[in-house]
């Protein structure tokens, strides 16, 4: 079978009746970093859905047929009462030190009258509601009471990074690393024994490590949610570009559950529309007639960054629609940056036809759900994690099947932030827009719409298929919404196409170069605007006077305040390579230069760089900075060369033929070296004349795609021949310091290979990690090859990557991999 398809017999996993092909995560909703909602589990009713950070952002889906309710869609969420309370939910002051304590600092009875006082969290932002916290350590202590010491208590807690806890002296907890959203951590029996009902003590230490600072921390206990229907049994569920399809047999009627946010990138409006479809269709499966009602719900926690902020909703029709409406009551419009957040202000928007004449109520999740299941009266919501709920009868449903559409949307009011200039979203172009005409507009359009994107998924995967294989377009197809909605798109003060990514779970960066080029193959498939939209800032940067350095800037900010950069050290080869590169696979894609010439200076600038610094790199950063600095790295070599060879081809382009013969001349001089300086026997070296080291070759990529010939094929070839000597059960390891890769690298790396069995040969292990990785979030693209964890970073839009074989095959459209026979 093709796709994600749920099916019997291909990298599947057998659970009771059924039998699925893993995904990490499932897109549902996705149009953004902040509007992006996704299922953890195989079964789309065995979990809460969370927006792609993991934090709780609840869709729940009921149908009832003959008085019998089954869900296919959410668990409701368990609920966590502050025993004492983290900063979220109550302001607290703690006592802390950045200076290494003396004594047992961690009991009772330590002495801690020269501590400072201190608000909580504790973070490196500025001018966040808490204390700045910029050394490597910090040591805290908080004293409390405690009721019921024989409670069944959790510790609450969020750090970045290193974090060591301890409870009245026991250590309780020990992470390396960073979870900077609140996790519940069950205390052991031995340190609850110690608990009393006076003087308890949290201690707690932490080592910033790297990247950001942050501390929050404090005790709960669990009430665990009531789920009051019957799970419906799943049979399958399918993802393609645009939808994520489910099939379920709730009793006597068949449900399939459809979720289409409608990515076409050929039309911009419609891409930036910020409404996703929910399909229900219903049909008997036992030749007879039932009375089937259906019921959407979406909790308010979509509409904030953390589940203690008070929301405002109502109900009101416009239209063809009767629509629920919710907001935080605070609206702090772009007030807040970083990484680990999900927005907070503007407004959600639930949507149902009016003709279907649905009952919508806003209540808690559990007194939603129990006025649809037993017929009650919704009781009165509050202001914090309400549920707006939609439910629809569709009367008798015999074997033809009944459908029922849903909308979910949301205005965020203001997207972006660009150089201290707010923006609106790209559909707010034309003043005259709203959201209930862009709510209206899709319900309307909805016929034409979803033929659009069923065309388009079909097109997509005939392609990728042809390009790779069903392997690969499966791949791609996981891939595609991810990738886009990474993005914000907006149209910047100079009237230009903006398309801003965020670094999710990297560093919380704004239109990061280093992201945007491996994401480019995509975008050169289905439109080079947007390509341009994640350069055009990057160049005005430099050409305002704004980024001084003779190179290209790393970011523009962390988003979504596109402000200047804030990464702490540049990428000079790295950056400066990509966009010169990227410059050239535009006008390869347009067939023609007009948008170099239009930053001519700027590029000339970066080339002459690169002819100077970037043939043999110093010790500096790229990429894959993860992995620490490098001197003489060779595959940061290949990108200064591929640049340079990218700006004789853009200058021959132009007609500047003599600038062309200058810079082609050098980059195959460049090449000849490389080969000689790199050559490590059977492979070529992680560094210059490094022996016995090894690296992925990822940016060779463009001589074979953009037709450079600078390398012979047998540089390909061997190079292939031993990676495929080191290849681990889940992927090919990026080089030879680490096991872990990066599987974007690894379709690059892939495309070098000149027959179909080789490229399988590294593709397919990606597939084991895709359908395998016990770690179950939103694609990530650096993982252990040994065991398919995530080592970091999720949902990023690097996995626009994966189409590099398209990218390959649309290029250079005759057969570039044969079946080897």
């Amino acid at each position: 079978m093709r796709r994600l398809v749920t099916t019997l017999g291909i990298l599947g996993i057998c659970s009771g009746a059924m039998a699925q092909q893993k995904a990490p995560a499932y897109p549902l909703i996705t149009h953004d970093p902040y509007f992006s909602i996704w299922s953890n589990t195989d079964a789309l009713n065995s979990s809460t859905t969370t927006h792609w950070t993991g934090a709780k952002q609840s869709l729940v889906g009921l149908v009832k047929v003959d008085g019998v309710t089954y869900q296919v869609l959410g668990q409701n969420e368990d609920n966590y009462k502050a025993i004492l309370p983290t900063s979220d939910e109550s302001s607290y002051r703690v006592k802390y030190t950045e200076t290494a304590p003396s004594g047992e600092w961690t009991a009772p009875g330590f002495n801690d009258k020269g501590w400072k006082t201190g608000k909580a969290p504790f973070t490196d932002e500025d001018n966040a509601d808490g204390t700045q916290w910029k050394s490597r350590d910090l040591w805290t202590r908080r004293t409390f009471d405690l009721a019921d010491p024989a409670a069944d208590l959790l510790l609450k807690i969020g750090h970045d990074d290193n974090v060591v806890v301890y409870l009245n002296g026991e250590q309780i907890y020990r992470h390396k690393g960073w979870h900077n959203d609140p996790r519940f951590i069950p205390i052991p029996a031995s340190a609850k024994s110690k608990l009393k009902q006076k003087g308890n003590v949290l201690a707690i230490h932490i080592e910033n490590t790297a990247g950001g600072a942050f501390l929050d921390a404090g005790i709960a206990v669990k009430e665990p949610a009531v789920n009051l229907a019957q799970k419906a049994e799943q049979k399958s569920v399918e993802v393609n570009a645009t939808q994520t399809k489910y099939n379920f047999t709730a009793g006597k009627v068949d449900v399939s559950l459809t979720f289409t946010s409608p990515l076409l990138m050929d039309d911009l409006n419609l891409l930036s529309r910020p409404v996703s479809y929910i399909s229900y269709k219903v049909a008997a499966n036992d030749n007879a007639s039932h009375q089937v009602e259906v019921y959407f719900g979406a909790s308010t926690n979509i509409c904030v960054n953390v589940p203690s902020q008070e929301v405002a909703a109502s109900r009101y029709t416009n239209g063809a629609l009767s629509v629920l409406k919710a907001g935080s009551v605070e609206q702090p419009v772009l007030k807040k940056k970083g990484d680990n957040l999900r927005i907070d202000w503007g407004y959600m928007y639930v949507a149902a036809p009016s003709s279907s004449k649905p009952n919508q109520y806003i209540s808690t999740a559990e007194g939603a759900e129990d006025a649809f299941i037993n017929g009650k009266a919704a009781p009165a919501a509050g202001k914090k994690q309400l549920m707006l709920a939609t439910a629809v009868n569709l009367g008798a449903v015999n074997s033809t099947p009944k459908e029922q559409l849903f909308l979910l949307g949301y205005d965020d009011l203001y997207a972006l932030q660009y150089f201290h200039t707010n923006l609106k979203a790209w559909w707010k172009n034309d003043a005259s827009q709203t959201i209930d005409k862009q709510l209206n507009a899709a319900y309307n359009d909805y016929g034409s719409i979803l033929a659009r994107c069923t065309a388009f998924n079909r097109q997509l995967h005939a392609d990728a298929v042809a390009a790779g294989g069903e392997t690969y377009a499966a791949l791609c197809e996981l891939a595609y919404r991810q990738a886009i909605s990474a993005h914000k798109l907006a149209k910047s003060p100079q009237g230009e196409i903006l398309f801003l990514s965020k670094e999710n779970f990297s560093n919380g960066c704004i239109n990061t170069v280093d992201v945007t080029y491996p994401s480019a193959p995509l975008f050169l498939i289905y439109n080079p605007d947007l390509l341009k939209g994640m350069m055009n800032g990057i160049f005005y940067f430099s050409e305002s006077g704004k980024f001084k350095e003779p190179y290209a800037a790393h970011d523009l900010g962390t988003y979504p305040l596109a402000n200047g950069q804030v990464y702490g050290e540049g990428m000079p080869v790295e950056e400066s390579g990509n966009m010169l590169v990227l410059a050239g696979a535009i006008a390869r894609a347009e067939g023609n230069a007009e948008y170099a010439k239009k930053h001519w200076a700027t590029l000339t600038t970066w080339a002459e760089y690169l002819m100077k610094e970037g043939f043999d790199p110093a010790n500096q950063l790229c990429t894959d900075d993860f992995a620490g600095h490098l001197a003489r790295n060779t595959n940061l070599s290949l990108k200064a060369i591929a640049g340079i060879r990218s700006y004789a081809m853009l200058a021959r382009m132009q007609g500047l033929t003599t600038v062309a013969d200058k810079y082609e001349a050098a980059a195959k001089e460049m090449a000849g070296n490389w080969v000689k300086l790199a050559d490590d026997g059977d492979h070529f070296a992680l560094a210059f004349e490094s022996r016995n080291t090894w690296s992925q070759k990822y940016n060779m990529v463009w001589d074979k795609v953009l037709n450079f010939n600078l390398f012979s094929p047998d540089v390909y070839k061997k190079e292939i021949k031993y990676y495929l000597t080191k290849q681990q059960e889940f992927g090919l390891p990026l080089d030879s310091r680490k096991t872990y890769t990066k599987s974007d690298w690894i379709m690059w790396t892939a495309v070098l290979a000149d027959n179909r069995q080789d490229f399988d040969a590294l593709v397919n292990p990606l597939q084991r990690y895709v359908t395998g990785t016990p770690t179950r979030v939103p694609l990530s693209d650096w993982h252990e090859t040994t065991n398919g964890k995530m080592v970091g970073f999720q949902a990023r839009s690097v996995v626009g990557g994966y189409f590099m074989k398209l990218l390959q095959a649309k290029f250079n459209p005759s057969p570039a991999v044969t079946q080897q026979k």
